[in-house]
C-alpha cells in the first residue's frame, strides 16, 4: 500500500515538473520568437511591391475574440494563441506565387510560427478551447480572409500584402496575451 502511495506521489511530481517545464518556454522564448516573426513580416513588406494601393480589408478584425480570450483561463489563452498561429500557417498554405516577398523570408517566418505553435501547444491540455464558440468564430474569420481577400483578388501581390498586414495585427495581439496570463 505504501509503495502505491509513493508511486502515485512520484508520478504526480513528475507530471507537475513536466507541465511546468513545458511552459517554461513561454516565459523564456515566446517573446523572442514573437519579435522574430514580426521582424520577418516587416522584411516581407520591404520586399513587397507596394506600387498600387491595396483596397481596404473587407473582413472585420475580430477584436471581440481577443477580448474574450483575455478574460479566459491561462490555459484557454494559450490555446487561443495556438489556434491563431495554426490558422496563420494554414492561410499561408494557399497559392502565394504572386506575392512579391522573398521565398526564404517567408519560409523563415513560417518556421518561426510553426515553432511557436508547437511549443505553446505543449502548454495546454487536449480539450482546452476545442469546442467553444470562440474557436469556431476564429476559423470562420480566417476562412473569410481566404475567400474575401485572397480568392476574390486572385491571390495577387496586393491581396497578400493585405494578408501580411492583417497577420501582423494578429501577431501583435498574440504577443500581448502572455502579459494577461496571470490575470483570470
Amino acid at each position: 500500500m505504501l509503495s502505491r502511495v509513493l508511486f502515485a506521489c512520484v508520478c504526480l511530481g513528475l507530471y507537475s515538473a513536466c507541465s511546468s517545464l513545458s511552459c517554461r518556454w513561454m516565459d523564456q522564448k515566446f517573446s523572442q520568437f514573437s519579435g522574430t516573426s514580426l521582424d520577418l513580416l516587416d522584411m516581407m513588406a520591404n520586399n513587397s511591391t507596394n506600387s498600387t494601393e491595396a483596397e481596404e480589408n473587407t473582413v472585420g478584425f475580430p477584436h471581440h475574440l481577443y477580448h474574450q480570450a483575455s478574460k479566459a483561463s491561462a490555459e484557454d489563452k494559450v490555446a487561443f494563441m495556438v489556434q491563431i498561429l495554426e490558422e496563420v500557417l494554414s492561410l499561408f498554405e494557399e497559392d502565394h506565387s504572386s506575392s512579391s516577398w522573398e521565398e526564404t523570408t517567408e519560409e523563415n517566418f513560417l518556421s518561426v510560427i510553426n515553432q511557436q505553435a508547437e511549443e505553446l501547444h505543449s502548454c495546454v491540455g487536449p480539450l482546452s478551447l476545442s469546442h467553444t464558440k470562440m474557436n469556431v468564430k476564429l476559423q470562420k474569420y480566417f476562412k473569410r480572409l481566404s475567400d474575401e481577400i485572397l480568392k476574390k483578388m486572385g491571390h495577387s501581390a496586393e491581396a497578400w500584402e493585405l494578408i501580411r498586414k492583417e497577420i501582423k495585427a494578429h501577431l501583435i495581439k498574440v504577443d500581448n496575451l502572455p502579459s494577461l496570463l496571470t490575470r483570470n
